[in-house]
């Protein structure tokens, strides 16, 4: 079997970054930035003429629109690039037998109850942007049988900002931290994800009736509040340690953030199906954190 060609769209994301490390082995992988020509997703013309230039046996989508707030007041944007253009992907993928991937998220679940999500369970999205990335789910399972949809929680990465950025950062500036305490999710790095996608075409391009969708997150969960707790301890044990001046990180309802758009309280996903289908086993979420940590805090020699 020749190696496929790959498009990935969304390079400069934490995820594209990673994925264009991870999808290198598998053929040769043209990587497109919103800057690029045919690499916005917000020009729906544009990018299925990248598409049909390339002719590529993959598409990789890890561009979205993720500013979850400002959706509530930008939704047009949000629409397009989250539902219309993966619907023009799953278009231009189907006419040339391709295979497309793409990333979900747990906002496309009302957050209620302590339950993993399970890819059956009935989705009711709180807000713009979870309502955008399920429609644009189902523009892609109604356009493209040769499809891979991964939802996913929480994601990290050494690269740009991140929640425990800003944990070390307001650590260092302020005495006491105040971290919701009532949302459950696993944090789940963008090399994991990266990793997971490329294990998962690979055995797709042998084995096409695995097509579908799964939920894929680091193993188990825990709150925002323990997850800015773990993160100061790694820090305060790190060879390169920062002067942390919090003393305290204390817990508050997910009422004192008030924020534009709802957030789901339970995002706890069910991988099971994932890890039957694929063969794999996914590290507890404290290894990946632990990890990005390492890189954040210390500096190459």
């Amino acid at each position: 079997m020749d190696a496929p060609r790959i498009l990935l769209l969304g390079k400069n994301g934490q995820l594209g970054w990673e994925l264009q490390r991870s999808l290198a082995p598998l053929g040769e992988v043209t990587a497109l930035g919103r800057d690029d020509a045919g690499g916005d997703l917000a020009q729906p013309g544009a990018l299925a003429d990248a598409v049909r230039t390339l002719r590529p046996g993959i598409i990789v989508n890890a561009a979205a629109y993720t500013a979850v707030d400002r959706a509530e007041s930008e939704p047009g944007q949000a629409h397009a690039i989250n539902a219309a253009a993966p619907g023009v992907l799953a278009e231009e993928a189907a006419r040339l037998g391709a295979w497309l991937v793409h990333y979900s998220t747990d906002y496309v679940f009302d957050g209620s109850g302590s339950a993993p999500w399970r890819e059956a369970d009935a989705t009711a999205p709180l807000n713009v942007y979870g309502r955008t990335k399920l429609e644009g789910e189902r523009r892609i399972q109604a356009a493209c049988a040769r499809h891979l949809i991964l939802r996913t929680s929480w994601v990290h990465a050494a690269r740009g900002g991140n929640f425990a950025r800003t944990m070390l950062r307001l650590a260092r500036e302020r005495e006491r931290l105040t971290v919701i305490d009532d949302q459950w999710g696993a944090p789940t790095g963008a090399d994991l994800l990266a990793d997971v996608t490329a294990h998962a075409i690979r055995q797709l391009l042998r084995h096409p009736q695995d097509a579908g969708l799964y939920h894929v997150a680091a193993a188990g969960a825990t709150t925002w509040h323990s997850y800015a707790k773990y993160v100061l301890a790694q820090a305060a044990q790190a060879q390169y340690a920062i002067k942390i001046r919090a003393t305290e990180v204390a817990p508050v309802p997910t009422s004192a953030f008030p924020t534009p758009a709802a957030r789901p309280r339970n995002s706890r996903l069910d991988t099971s199906r994932l890890q039957a289908t694929f063969g794999l086993a996914l590290p507890p979420w404290q290894a990946g954190v632990a990890r990005m940590l390492a890189e954040i805090l210390c500096p190459s020699p």
